[in-house]
């Protein structure tokens, strides 16, 4: 959530605000969906590109990791960038990372493209969320927040099924292949209707005038957390968590642990930081990103660990 989202100025929407809730909350919808719909296909992609089934799950890691790079800096690229022109370019990247996902013909090129898919989706959540925010008014910004937390719910909850049928019935590449269409008419009716309120634009210009000051520092230490973070908790339990004879895992804890107390001493201290962790000063707002952290870490741990164990256990039944 950046600051601006968080503005209590707000410009009034020249497009009807129901339409550009429809708009934004479906790419958002797509990039959600992504996170869960080829964990049901990973045996398939495995099998089909010459590779082990746990080679294969680099393609789930891999994106993961790279939304969980991009989603705290997002503001940041906003802010810098304008918001609608953010958005549009992470449609269009996404759009096509995805076709090139079910056109890719080796797990290097998957994991490659899978990795762009995950940067250029992971900026559509909190951008759709200022979106939706500036396009109702006050009094109905709840029932956009609503919209906007059912989509982010259903979707994660709908990938495996909808990526197992689609798997089925055609191939593992139509599991990417299906944001194509769907991201192409969400770039062009974005395109149309979406449009930066003034209070950005002003914003913006404002951010131009003063020298440019980049975080890369800070931007480094939040790779090597993020990274460290997904990679450990995606392969500990095949190699076998901190009885790893390779010190993969231990390795891993301990650039997590340092990289981690790091970032947020250098981030609290820097001017501009990419990551701005002091609006965790508000209790209300800390308490409800714990409460956020706890559910969607049972809903995705659910989500990409139980389709693998039933076709574990169907396999076995066999």
């Amino acid at each position: 959530m950046t600051d601006a989202t968080l503005s209590p100025a707000r410009a009034s929407a020249a497009a009807n605000p129901w339409l550009v809730a429809a708009v934004v909350v479906i790419p958002t919808f797509m990039e959600v969906l992504d996170t869960t719909i080829a964990v049901v296909a990973l045996r398939y992609i495995a099998g089909g590109l010459s590779a082990t089934v746990d080679d294969g799950e680099w393609v789930l890691t891999s994106y993961l990791a790279a939304n969980a790079i991009i989603l705290p800096i997002t503001g940041w690229l906003s802010a810098h960038l304008g918001r609608r022109r953010y958005f549009l370019l992470s449609i269009a990247v996404f759009t096509l990372s995805s076709a090139l996902c079910g056109m890719a013909g080796s797990l290097g090129q998957l994991i490659l493209f899978r990795v762009i898919q995950g940067l250029a989706g992971g900026g559509l959540q909190p951008s759709s969320q200022g979106v939706l925010l500036d396009a109702f008014p006050p009094e109905k910004q709840g029932v956009a927040m609503t919209l906007f937390g059912l989509a982010a719910l259903i979707a994660p909850v709908v990938g495996p099924t909808l990526g197992g049928w689609i798997t089925d019935q055609y191939s593992w590449r139509w599991v990417f292949w299906i944001n194509v269409p769907v991201g192409l008419l969400a770039l062009a009716v974005c395109y149309a209707v979406l449009r930066d309120p003034d209070y950005l634009t002003i914003q913006r210009l404002e951010l131009r005038r003063q020298p440019f000051h980049f975080d890369s520092i800070g931007l480094s230490l939040l790779v090597i957390v993020m990274v460290c973070w997904e990679v450990m908790l995606s392969k500990g339990q095949e190699w076998d968590w901190l009885g790893d004879p390779f010190w993969r895992v231990q390795t891993l804890a301990i650039l997590f642990t340092v990289g981690l107390v790091g970032l947020i001493f250098w981030e609290l201290r820097h001017r501009s930081p990419v990551v701005n962790f002091r609006p965790l000063g508000e209790r209300n707002f800390a308490v409800c990103c714990v409460i956020i952290f706890c559910a969607y870490l049972a809903l995705y741990g659910a989500s990409t660990s139980l389709p693998g164990l039933l076709q574990s256990l169907l396999a076995m039944m066999r």
